[in-house]
């Protein structure tokens, strides 16, 4: 929420489709980002498109590293047990 999502926006989430509070760059870039966690889900060329014309390749590559990281982190925590530190409580 620092970088500036609102509480609003941050409950939204799951209804990012349907919520008015997303611009098309950010429907674009969670599409995105649902795309690559999925196992077995490509990344359509129509998609991709998309996405260049919002963001840079600079842009997209660091987003795909945000998402990968995130990804990382859900696998790696669990398995060694480690837990939540707080830092993000939402209530």
């Amino acid at each position: 929420m620092q970088a500036g999502a609102s509480e609003d926006k941050i409950r939204q989430l799951p209804a990012w489709r349907e919520s008015a509070l997303f611009s098309p760059p950010e429907r674009d870039a969670l599409e995105y980002a649902e795309k690559i966690t999925i196992t077995g889900e490509k990344v359509a060329d129509d998609l991709f498109a998309r996405l260049r014309a919002h963001f840079s390749e600079a842009q997209i590559v660091e987003l795909t590293a945000a998402v990968a990281l995130e990804n990382f982190r859900s696998k790696f925590n669990p398995a060694l047990g480690i837990e939540a530190q707080g830092f993000c409580v939402i209530k």
